[in-house]
């Protein structure tokens, strides 16, 4: 009897010790995550798909944040703790306003190789380079950054205001605005270059504008945008917060070693269709614990034009915004 009493006792401590592990195992930690549904945020859809937030009791809560400044907004006043892809100019611009509201746990290069931000022009219209954009009606990718980006390599190529018009568009409208005619050409992101090529609306004048035009190098890392995560996240749940950057830096090794596979994430959850997905160029994504001294000093250049042109108001020290886990 008493063999039987000591057996039942300790089934029962077992079944609770299992419920529960088990109903911690099943509260998984929920994270704030803006996306600006681009090629850009290929790492946060990996790790999505292939289960590397699950892998590290994540459960990510997505909110669509068109564009640089609704990802600022949204840092600056808590409602997400994470951007999946945020401008660079326009983050550290933030982190004056709010020091530390946007940390860098991983960047994105772009190059002639590495293509993302690019000169396009519709077909039809004269121009075989960018100083050919003189005296036509061209469009902008949204935000301060990516309007004086552009303006800013206009000048570069000898175009100053008033050579052109230039308006700012929203991305999901580019395609059809190019097909409508409405605009001659213009600074443009991926997939909408690739998209507006297969379509036959438009072909690309020039890539890897920022490492050639403003880092004065074809070969230098343009880091115009990458994945930042807040201050208070990082202090208020450092656990969670790096468990989150570890399952990004899993997403950035395999997109870096199977890039053919990680595209097909491209096709439900951005703006790229299906017939596009081969075409659009992986970028360099990098974690901020990999970057060289060289990559580093590209950012700083890159930053340095931010103060310029005025969309970062002074001069800042880019490795106080890097966090490198």
């Amino acid at each position: 009897m008493k063999s039987l009493v000591r057996l039942t006792f300790a089934l029962a401590v077992a079944a609770t010790l299992t419920g529960f592990c088990t109903g911690r195992a099943s509260a998984q930690d929920k994270v704030a995550v803006g996306v600006f549904p681009l090629s850009s945020s290929l790492p946060y859809f990996v790790a999505l798909e292939k289960g590397f937030f699950k892998e590290q009791n994540i459960e990510p809560e997505m909110t669509k944040l068109m564009g640089g400044p609704a990802n600022v907004a949204a840092m600056i006043t808590g409602q997400i703790e994470v951007s999946a892809v945020l401008v660079t100019l326009e983050g550290l611009n933030a982190n004056i306003k709010k020091p530390g509201v946007a940390m860098y746990i991983a960047l994105n290069s772009q190059t002639p190789e590495f293509k993302m931000e690019q000169f396009v022009v519709r077909n039809g219209v004269k121009a075989d380079r960018i100083a050919d954009l003189k005296g036509m009606k061209l469009m902008s990718a949204p935000g301060p950054a990516n309007l004086n980006t552009a303006k800013g390599i206009l000048a570069k190529n000898g175009l100053k205001d008033g050579d052109y018009t230039i308006d700012q568009l929203d991305m999901s409208q580019h395609v059809n605005a190019m097909t409508a005619g409405t605009f001659d050409g213009g600074y443009t992101l991926e997939p909408n270059a690739s998209m507006m090529i297969k379509a036959g609306v438009a072909r690309t004048l020039e890539a890897g504008v920022i490492s050639k035009y403003i880092l004065g190098n074809p070969k230098a890392d343009a880091y115009a945008a990458g994945c930042a995560i807040t201050s208070d996240f990082i202090q208020k749940r450092p656990d969670v917060a790096k468990r989150f950057a570890m399952a990004w830096s899993k997403a950035v090794d395999y997109i870096n070693k199977s890039p053919d596979d990680a595209r097909k994430y491209l096709a439900k959850n951005t703006f790229t269709p299906d017939n596009v997905v081969d075409m659009v160029s992986m970028l360099g994504y990098t974690m901020a614990k990999d970057m060289t001294p060289t990559q580093i000093a590209d950012l700083q250049k890159l930053s340095d034009f931010g103060t310029s042109i005025g969309v970062v108001p002074e001069k800042l020290d880019v490795t106080k915004y890097i966090y490198k886990y």
